[in-house]
Formats: structure tokens, C-alpha cells, sequence
């Protein structure tokens, strides 16, 4: 096995990865509540491999490979005023439960929900919005207004509509992003749990924690790594070549 070959490709397919990521977090960089993805970088024991027959210690025979660690951002954006009165926003940890199309569980932080034809509140993708105690849905008969008070209760006029569903995890990184700002619980590990010092804020969204200045440099470096170790494949694939072609050469 050529070690220098091996370990320069590993690092060009995690530094691959990164900049997918990256890419994905300045393409929502202006998503509501959208959450930073980072790659975080390490070393880790892929294999060994000894020195001709005589024994060595397992430290002199790893084999150290780059890893990539995908994990998510949960630290607050900014509050951006609004004014709409379905668009509500955080103020502390937790999320939004959202049923999706084919009934399973969702959470997110973006609050830019919207009414469909039918009064019944959902997301800017057309998922539901959950309740305490299921769908809200507003009165189309009724011409006041929906007030989301600070605990996430929803009125209208002195009719009460329910309770916005805000669940937190005691574990953030046990949620899976699966896109569009929406997370899913991986595994019995992550259990919601009543958040803590939370408010909710009407009129207001909150801003993705993704900052487009931090992931152009994220981009330059992953760019510049990703170039170093093409050079190093290259460099040893010449040094290669010149092996072949003197120990090959019977003159």
C-alpha cells in the first residue's frame, strides 16, 4: 500500500465533503432559522502495517488516516422583525414540532408559517404546525386577527386555538438535519423535554447563525488542503514512476 497515496486521498474526500457543506450553508445562508453544519477534522486508526517479519508495536505500525465529523451548529441568530402575525421566532433553546406529509415527527427553529385556504397553520413548505393538542387552525369566519402570545399560546379575538408544540433536547446533536431547515430525532436517545427560559416572539424571525464572511474563508482553506494534497498523489506518483522506470531498465 502506498501510505502517502492513501492518506492524501482520505484528506481530498473529507475536504470534498466540506465544501458540499459549506456550499449547502451559504446557499441558506437567508433560510430562517437554518442551522450552521460544520466538519470538524482527526486522525483515526484505519489499519496497521508491519515492517517485514519482525514485530513492532502497535503505535510504530498504525496506519493514520483522516477523519471527517459532520456536526450541526445550534448556537441563537439574530431577532429580525417582521411584523406578519404568523411569523414567530425563539427566544432560547428548542424547537418547533412539525408533522410531515407522511405523518412522522419534524422539529425546526424557522417560525415562518403561513395559513392555508383552510385556516390551518403550516410552515412555508406546507407542513403542519403542531399543537399541545394537535393542527392549529384559525376561524375563517372570524376577522380577528391571530395573537401568539409569549408561552406560544394562539387566540383569536378571546377564542383560544391552541398551543404552539416547543420541545428541546437535552442532547441537540442527536437530531438529524434532513434540509429545508428540519430536523429528526435519531434513535431512542433523542427524547424531547420541555425547554427551558424559552419565549416566543410574534412578529419577529430569527435569522440563520450561518455567517456568509466565515464560510468564504472556510471555503478558501478547504480549497487550499484539498489542493496540497492533489500535489502530494502527484509528487508521489512521479517519484513512482521514476522507481518503475530505473529498477525496470536493464541497462
Amino acid at each position: 500500500m502506498n501510505v502517502s497515496v492513501t492518506q492524501a486521498a482520505a484528506a481530498m474526500n473529507a475536504n470534498s465533503r466540506w465544501q458540499e457543506m459549506i456550499s449547502e450553508n451559504l446557499a441558506a445562508g437567508s433560510v430562517p432559522g437554518y442551522r450552521r453544519q460544520d466538519m470538524s477534522f482527526q486522525a483515526v486508526q484505519a489499519g496497521v502495517m508491519g515492517v517485514g517479519d519482525k514485530a513492532t508495536s502497535a503505535s510504530q505500525k498504525a496506519l493514520l488516516m483522516p477523519k471527517a465529523i459532520a456536526s450541526t451548529a445550534f448556537s441563537s441568530g439574530a431577532m429580525n422583525p417582521t411584523g406578519a402575525q404568523t411569523d414567530v421566532a425563539l427566544d432560547g433553546p428548542g424547537f418547533f414540532q412539525i408533522r410531515q406529509a407522511d405523518g412522522s415527527t419534524a422539529y425546526t427553529r424557522s417560525g415562518a408559517f403561513k395559513l392555508n385556504a383552510q385556516g390551518e397553520l403550516m410552515t412555508a413548505n406546507g407542513l403542519t404546525v403542531m399543537g399541545e393538542s394537535g393542527p392549529i387552525q384559525k376561524d375563517t369566519n372570524n376577522p380577528a386577527p391571530l395573537s401568539i402570545s409569549s408561552d406560544g399560546t394562539v387566540s383569536q379575538g378571546l377564542d383560544v386555538k391552541g398551543q404552539l408544540k416547543i420541545v428541546d433536547f437535552s442532547d441537540p446533536q442527536k437530531l438529524q438535519y434532513i434540509g429545508s431547515g428540519l430536523f429528526v430525532a435519531k434513535g431512542t436517545d433523542a427524547v424531547p423535554i420541555t425547554p427551558v427560559n424559552t419565549t416566543v416572539r410574534q412578529g419577529f424571525l430569527e435569522s440563520s447563525n450561518a455567517s456568509t464572511t466565515h464560510e468564504m474563508a472556510n471555503l478558501i482553506t478547504s480549497m487550499r488542503a484539498f489542493e496540497a494534497n492533489q500535489k502530494v498523489i502527484q509528487a508521489s506518483d512521479d517519484r513512482m514512476s521514476r522507481v518503475i522506470s530505473e529498477l525496470g531498465s536493464t541497462s
